[in-house]
């Protein structure tokens, strides 16, 4: 009997020294962010979105994407940081390094200049932050992954187009977008290479109109003054191109042939125009980059293998699908390249 009055004690020791041994240990943690499955569903993230620019209508349609992109997908976002540069490098490598300061888990950002925003998107990489480069380069490999079309090949599309409806010989105009961005620069060097080749296209002037109506309607007025005979417009922006149309219209001088993008305003017209002769091409880069931007970044938050460069392809309007992207119940400032429900485009559009 005393025998088994030990072993039960013996027993109810060990129970003990079990209980306060799980009592007296903790779940190992790695910080504030972490959550355990079991106990608080999959973990959420931080992400950091700096608008470049909101000084034109695809810049602010970029980032309604973003938004939409940010609302379909808020069951896994903890926050999202926004912030805005204003087409300021300065101000934009501000806002990154406030980023870096909160600890986002990812960036998506639109470099203002691939160089100067090359230290501070290093060192957000070296501090473990998911970069994502919407839009544009930089110049740098430390980032995880790039998501744009290809600016050269859209530059180029544009310039080919023209020296065939110009059966390689005129005179004709550029309009660039904002001097100093990757955007920019790359469509310039495509179209400028096809110019180059073809001897008989001479380039009479080149504008840096910001991708903007005003800017653009203002400098082509000046290129016409100074030039009687223009026989071409290329333009990497659709709103650019519709302020030339309407600086042709307004100097009487006969429309020639153009390139644009997909701007609703440029589309409306050239549908308008296209009974009497206007004949164009439009190049896109969809506002929707900045959304799947954001899906690139969640994939690499979640451990998802991604492309580092992702080139998408860039859908081009020609005169015989024009009909199927211009929007006439739309104002003139809408991109019809876009992934935003009817919803959101009559909230953001039909104020």
């Amino acid at each position: 009997m005393k025998r088994w009055t030990r072993i039960v004690s013996v027993m109810i020791l060990v129970a003990l020294l079990a209980l306060a041994a799980g009592c007296g240990s903790k779940p190992a943690t790695t910080g504030e962010n972490t959550n355990t499955p079991a106990s608080n569903g999959p973990k959420k993230f931080t992400i950091g979105y700096d608008i470049y620019f909101v000084g034109n209508t695809w810049s602010v349609q970029m980032m309604q994407e973003f938004k939409g992109a940010a609302e379909r997908h808020k069951d896994e976002l903890n926050d999202v940081v926004y912030t805005e540069s204003e087409g300021k490098v300065d101000k934009q490598i501000a806002n990154i390094e406030d980023m870096i300061a909160k600890k986002v888990d990812a960036i998506v950002v639109t470099p203002n200049s691939p160089s100067a925003l090359a230290p501070v998107l290093e060192k957000a990489a070296d501090a473990g932050i998911k970069v994502i480069l919407s839009a544009a380069k930089a110049d740098t490999d430390k980032y995880t992954a790039l998501v744009t079309v290809d600016d050269v090949d859209f530059g180029r599309a544009g310039a080919e187009w023209l020296v065939k409806k110009l059966n390689g010989q005129g005179n004709i105009i550029a309009l660039n977008g904002i001097a100093g961005i990757s955007v920019s620069d790359e469509r310039w060097k495509g179209a400028k290479e096809v110019f180059d080749k073809n001897p008989g296209i001479k380039v009479v002037g080149v504008q840096a109109a910001d991708w903007d109506y005003a800017k653009a309607k203002a400098a082509t007025a000046s290129l016409l003054a100074a030039n009687p005979k223009i026989d071409g417009v290329w333009s990497q922006g659709g709103e650019m191109t519709l302020g030339a149309i309407e600086a042709f219209q307004a100097a009487n001088r006969p429309l020639v042939p153009m390139t644009g993008e997909d701007n609703n305003g440029f589309l409306k017209k050239w549908k308008e125009l296209q009974a009497k002769g206007f004949t164009a091409v439009a190049a896109s880069k969809p506002t929707w980059l900045s959304a799947e931007s954001l899906e690139v970044a969640l994939k690499a938050l979640k451990g998802q293998q991604v492309t580092k460069d992702n080139y998408l392809p860039a859908p081009t309007i020609t005169e015989e699908n024009l009909d199927k992207f211009v929007r006439a119940d739309l104002p003139d400032s809408f991109w019809t390249q876009t992934k935003l429900t009817d919803d959101q485009i009559k909230a953001l559009f039909q104020k």
